[in-house]
């Protein structure tokens, strides 16, 4: 397919700036791919399309507050810091973005914090705005990690238009965060509230956890138009042996399996087996679905209303559909749903 078939005209205005009071607060579009049939509902009413023995797939990745800002040394200049990942624990080593990348070259050090007290020297360049750093911390590892972290901010996507307030360290997460990783929300997960969980449990819906650590790929821009050219940043994933048991046998039992989120059908279907059976994996991958790419591994897909051309739109059309998930959008458009990580959910049965 094109990329520019992926282009949706969504009005920026419809891009949700901000989270609702309660995470399961928002509106559900509902598509039933086989009729293409649509209904208009609330989030909190996702469990009535799901009943005994069903299994719910989500993402238990964290994010890290991996937006800082320092000082370039002698000038003073302020500079962003995005970091991507730690690349050597023992030597304080990571993968960062700068800006403006002009001015940071090899050798130069950095300065985080009111009084200079974080240090950082540039050893390598990666990529046009890539850089290594080399953090100059003699104490322990977990303490130079939390003083770090301490100084970032939740790296709230390219398209929220403010800067990240104290609220968003805990919206900008799901509530069963627990690997450390991510800088990109798995964000039709983050819509799960504790009350929904314990719902899910009274109704015998399993919910079972993989790990994929979301980056900033995923806002990566296409640059070309076919997209059977385009090659994905990898990322890191674990599915362990007892999820993949448990989530094959329901689905051979006849339950439903659904998918909460693309970063979740991505990996799901990265080690798929035999039969949409799926199989332990820890690695990286770089799995890139599209249409008309046939998705064996689930039956219902929960997501948001994403960016038009991104890689999620395309993730999400692979399972919904080409024809009905952008028929779907264009009746999302008109209905004013919310767009992005903190919008709307769309739920394709």
């Amino acid at each position: 397919m094109k990329l520019s078939e992926f282009q949706t005209n969504m009005p920026e205005e419809l891009i949700a700036e901000e989270p609702l009071q309660h995470r399961d607060d928002n509106r559900m579009l509902v598509l039933h791919r086989d009729t293409g049939e649509i209904e208009h509902r609330q989030f909190k009413d996702i469990l009535e399309y799901f009943g005994h023995g069903d299994t719910m797939v989500f993402n238990d990745t964290q994010v890290f507050p991996a937006k800082l800002y320092g000082n370039k040394e002698k000038t003073g200049a302020r500079i962003e810091v995005f970091l991507l990942r730690e690349l050597n624990p023992a030597n304080k080593l990571w993968d960062v973005l700068v800006e403006p990348a002009r001015k940071i070259r090899i050798g130069n050090k950095l300065y985080f914090g009111l009084d200079d007290t974080m240090v950082a020297e540039v050893i390598d360049n990666t990529t046009s705005r890539g850089r290594t750093l080399r953090f100059l911390y003699d104490g322990p590892h977990d303490q130079f990690k939390r003083e770090l972290f301490a100084l970032g901010s939740t790296p709230l996507p390219y398209y929220i238009k403010r800067e990240a307030v104290e609220d968003d360290a805990e919206r900008y997460q799901t509530i069963f965060a627990s690997k450390e990783g991510a800088v990109v929300v798995p964000a039709a997960g983050a819509m799960f509230s504790r009350e929904m969980m314990r719902r899910m449990e009274i109704k015998d819906i399993t919910a079972e956890f993989l790990t994929m650590h979301i980056g900033l790929g995923s806002y990566r821009d296409i640059d070309v138009e076919d997209l059977t050219k385009h090659r994905m940043d990898s990322e890191q994933m674990e599915v362990k042996e007892e999820v993949c048991d448990r989530v094959n046998a329901r689905r051979d039992a006849g339950h439903r399996v659904c998918a909460v989120g693309t970063s979740v059908l991505r990996a799901m279907e990265t080690c798929v087996g035999m039969n949409g059976h799926i199989k332990p994996f820890a690695g990286w991958t770089n799995k890139f679905l599209f249409p008309p790419y046939e998705v064996t591994t689930i039956d219902a897909l929960l997501t948001t209303f994403h960016m038009p051309l991104s890689i999620m739109l395309m993730a999400t059309a692979a399972f919904g559909g080409y024809d009905a998930t952008m028929q779907a959008y264009r009746v999302a458009i008109e209905e004013k749903y919310r767009f992005g990580v903190y919008g709307d959910a769309m739920l394709i049965v």
